[in-house]
């Protein structure tokens, strides 16, 4: 579904990340571990290609790719199901019950999106996964502002995907009980050069 080869990436124009080698196929998930300011963020952005790599290169077909970021992404204007409604059009669907049920928004279906919770926008947020139909959920830090109970329900969305033939890459610092491989970013780390460090601040 993903195959990444030799990736490089950079932050501005700061390398990050070097060398970076996985691939990916149906059914799995792939959890990437670091410290904060390691590139994991960097890292899914080129991924979901927001960003070009410095090198190396991502196989796979970018428009089977949905990307998930920190910010919820929705339109405080409109109901929770017109903003699943609305994603759905976008992506040539129409179906947005599954998503309000495995996110627990049946309830919420009516309310403008401006009066939630923070952890109420953030399952609206991550339910438009599923009404995208693509197979390779990007996920950065997917359970800010989820309580414990909406962890699980997030959780089990993943599993119910991957069993479907979906695969998932993400970053969190929570253990999701979900089975997956994980990727230490440590040893990928960027080592500054000479010209890499020189900001043309001094000649």
């Amino acid at each position: 579904m993903i195959d990444v080869r030799n990736l490089g990436v950079s932050r501005g124009a700061v390398p990050v990340l070097r060398g970076v080698d996985f691939s990916l196929a149906a059914g799995e998930a792939l959890i990437l571990h670091g410290p904060n300011g390691s590139g994991k963020t960097t890292l899914l952005r080129t991924l979901a290609g927001l960003q070009p790599p410095l090198a190396g290169e991502i196989l796979g077909d970018p428009e089977d790719f949905a990307y998930a970021a920190h910010a919820d992404g929705v339109k405080l204007t409109l109901t929770v199901a017109e903003n699943l409604g609305f994603w759905a059009r976008v992506f040539g669907a129409t179906e947005i019950e599954r998503a309000l049920t495995d996110f627990d928004l049946h309830g919420l279906k009516d309310r403008v999106a401006g009066g939630l919770s923070a952890g109420q926008k953030r399952r609206l947020s991550l339910a438009r996964l599923m009404v995208t139909g693509r197979r390779l959920w990007i996920l950065d830090e997917p359970t800010v502002s989820l309580d414990a109970a909406s962890v699980q329900l997030f959780a089990s969305a993943v599993r119910t995907h991957l069993r479907a033939g979906g695969a998932a890459v993400m970053a969190t610092h929570i253990d999701l009980g979900i089975e997956g491989r994980v990727l230490d970013l440590r040893p990928f780390r960027a080592r500054l050069s000479l010209s890499d460090a020189d900001d043309g601040g001094f000649l």
